[in-house]
């Protein structure tokens, strides 16, 4: 990874560095994915690599930053606030969205 600061558009069209903070920093961070992901998956997914699809970072799901003002939880990258994955749960079945995560690399238990 570059030590140089990444710079990500937002929706208004202003620019992020990764020095600068979103106005809201009302979030929690990426442990508060452990039980809604928990559900889906076999294994703690809050320890998995996921790599930003809008600067390349790579980090664990834990350090994401978590919004959840929303219908679900929305997940940020902490260097450029691009958002890696969305989670909804509806009564019956979760819509799962990580557009924004290049990968998910999650270590699986061994023997």
């Amino acid at each position: 990874m570059t030590d140089q600061p990444v710079t990500s558009v937002l929706p208004e069209g202003r620019h992020l560095t990764d020095e600068q903070h979103l106005p809201d920093e009302h979030h929690l961070d990426g442990n508060a994915l452990a039980g809604p992901l928990g559900e889906i998956f076999a294994v703690d997914v809050t320890t998995a690599i996921g790599r930003c699809a809008s600067c390349g970072r790579a980090g664990p799901l834990a350090a994401l930053m978590v919004y959840s003002d929303a219908p679900g939880l929305v997940a940020r990258c902490p260097h450029c606030t691009g958002v890696l994955l969305r989670l909804v749960r509806g009564p019956v079945d979760v819509w799962l969205d990580l557009h924004g995560a290049l990968s998910l690399r999650i270590a699986v238990p061994t023997g």
